[in-house]
């Protein structure tokens, strides 16, 4: 899991209930910490004042500056478990509390106060390393916690004296000792788990913002396209018109004119949101257009379409197939048949202009795949089928019935 930063947060990358969640995680470690030290700090000075000794006086020197470096290290935890150690402050968090661990061995009054800094230590440390290399940790942890005691008896020579941890204290420091890496972890680990849902919260809406730019890419390329390469055939027209029939190649400009018009306003309108797309509309103006080409348009409607949403997409499919028709065709016939089938709405848009030299100057684009993209999104299907030999093509767009619509 990456960790999250604080110059992540101050840019405004996560989430005010990110901030709040780390807040409350930490004060929740540290407050295990501070505790668990002031219980340690409190004993190690209350042995040292009933007999001052060299011993004592380091060891008390070396647990406060272990108590410091644990709270000080806790900072660290927001990398997440198995997030990483930080290479000095980690052997700076050790130092001390293993050097506390080896004075304790000759301390007769706090031996187990002089264990309990490098546990508090280790624990930390191993919420920052990979699963298996964590509880390795936390058992090596516990061994060397477990040995102290009689190592520090077998060198000192004589029974294993506790002294100011008596024994009605060993329950509550056995306990809370245990349970510390299991609390620690436990905090770490929900910290996590926030951080992870703010991440996919941002993610989701990043890629909300991504299919937004592509829905409108595709509706721009639907529009611009269509009206462009009609744009381009009136003026053809017009121009070839201009000395033979004047009046004809001044109404072809006049329709150019609008139809830019229309583009406009569509384009207006699609950056307002609004604009919707008649199925009606679409073949009808398949028709004009197609013949104006020189084409001969046949148009065949078998049923109904009671679905809007169905409406508009095979609208884009008529428009998408009449664009392609112009630019990379030069049909003399063209059928558009919509017909009903297998529990779905089905419409068929032919051509047989698909010449050997057409099909090879064809550019790939992006119609067809906004157009599968789109029908996938109700279910349904976009197939193609040439035969450059017969100069055959075939587009063939499927969308089941919706029930509910």
């Amino acid at each position: 899991m990456p960790p999250e930063t604080p110059s992540s947060i101050a840019r405004g990358e996560s989430g005010r209930s990110v901030q709040t969640t780390w807040a409350y995680t930490l004060g929740s470690v540290v407050f295990f910490y501070v505790v668990f030290d002031a219980v340690v700090v409190v004993a190690v000075t209350n042995a040292f004042r009933t007999a001052p000794s060299l011993v004592d006086g380091t060891l008390l020197v070396l647990t406060v500056v272990a108590a410091a470096l644990h709270i000080r290290y806790c900072w660290f935890l927001r990398a997440g478990l198995g997030g990483g150690v930080p290479g000095r402050w980690t052997i700076a968090l050790i130092a001390p509390a293993a050097l506390a661990w080896i004075v304790g061995l000759v301390s007769s009054t706090s031996v187990i106060a002089s264990v309990l800094p490098l546990w508090m230590s280790l624990s930390l440390v191993a919420c920052l390393l990979p699963v298996l290399h964590r509880w390795v940790l936390i058992g090596a942890a516990a061994v060397v916690s477990l040995v102290h005691a009689p190592l520090s008896a077998a060198i000192l020579g004589r029974p294993l004296e506790v002294g100011l941890e008596n024994a009605d204290r060993l329950w509550f420091i056995g306990i809370y000792a245990g349970l510390l890496p299991v609390m620690v972890m436990s905090s770490i680990w929900w910290w996590g788990i926030v951080v992870t849902l703010d991440r996919n919260r941002r993610a989701s809406a990043d890629l909300a913002v991504a299919r937004e730019r592509l829905r409108f890419a595709a509706d721009l390329h639907d529009i611009q396209g269509h009206h462009l390469q009609v744009i381009a055939l009136k003026t053809e027209l017009a121009e070839r018109l201009l000395s033979i029939d004047p009046e004809a190649a001044r109404g072809h400009l006049h329709e150019a004119r609008l139809i830019a018009k229309e583009a406009l306003e569509e384009t207006r309108s699609l950056v307002a949101g609004y604009r919707e797309t008649s199925f009606d509309d679409e073949l009808e103006n398949a028709r004009e257009v197609l013949t104006a080409a020189g084409a001969v348009c046949d148009v065949r409607v078998d049923t109904t379409i009671d679905d809007p949403e169905t409406q508009r997409v095979l609208a884009l499919v008529v428009r998408e197939a009449t664009t392609n028709i112009l630019r990379h065709s030069a049909a003399e016939t063209v059928g558009i048949r919509l017909t009903r089938i297998d529990d779905g709405t089905s419409i068929l848009v032919t051509n047989d202009g698909l010449t050997a030299t057409a099909r090879s100057a064809r550019a790939p684009g992006t119609g067809l795949a906004g157009l599968r993209e789109r029908l996938a999104a109700l279910g349904g299907v976009l197939d193609t089928d040439e035969d450059a030999d017969g100069g055959r093509f075939e587009l063939r767009a499927w969308v089941p019935v919706r029930v509910n619509a």
